[in-house]
């Protein structure tokens, strides 16, 4: 897979005149420098879906989401859906460039740093960019999401 095939992603970026560094997914998986965070669909009780995107390494606190969204309560979207709803594969899911926007809460611990990474849309591919500057694409909040230990 060529790094410098742009995405979907990266095309919305650049046009928002948004600072990004594209990388592969396998040069940054064990780098704690790049920030990971990954992007999870859910569907409320109200039949709404929402948008997480949280470490990678940590996994979605589903009361916390809920109550960040106002739901009663959440959960995760089946795989299959995924590729509908949003127009991302499993792997490859992205909060910029989805089919339609939906509500999108980033985990809080973003705002500790200057630059994180999530998916540019595409399996293997990854963008790094600072968290506040994505607000130029997309509304979203901050919100503690994740599990805490």
């Amino acid at each position: 897979m060529a790094k410098n095939k742009k995405t979907n992603v990266m095309r919305l970026l650049e046009q928002h005149q948004i600072d990004y560094t594209p990388h592969l997914w396998q040069e940054m998986r064990d780098m704690d420098q790049y920030h990971n965070y990954k992007t999870l669909v859910t569907t409320g009780k109200s039949g709404d879906h929402y948008v997480f995107v949280v470490p990678s390494q940590a996994e979605l606190d589903l009361k916390k989401a809920a109550k960040a969204v106002g739901e009663k309560n959440i959960h995760m979207l089946k795989q299959k859906d995924l590729l509908p709803l949003t127009g991302y594969i499993h792997g490859g899911c992205s909060p910029i460039g989805m089919k339609k926007e939906f509500v999108t809460t980033f985990d809080d611990s973003m705002l500790q740093y200057e630059t994180v990474s999530f998916s540019a849309g595409e399996v293997g591919k990854a963008v790094e960019l600072n968290p506040r500057d994505v607000e130029k694409v997309i509304d979203f909040q901050f919100a503690e999401v994740r599990t805490t230990e």
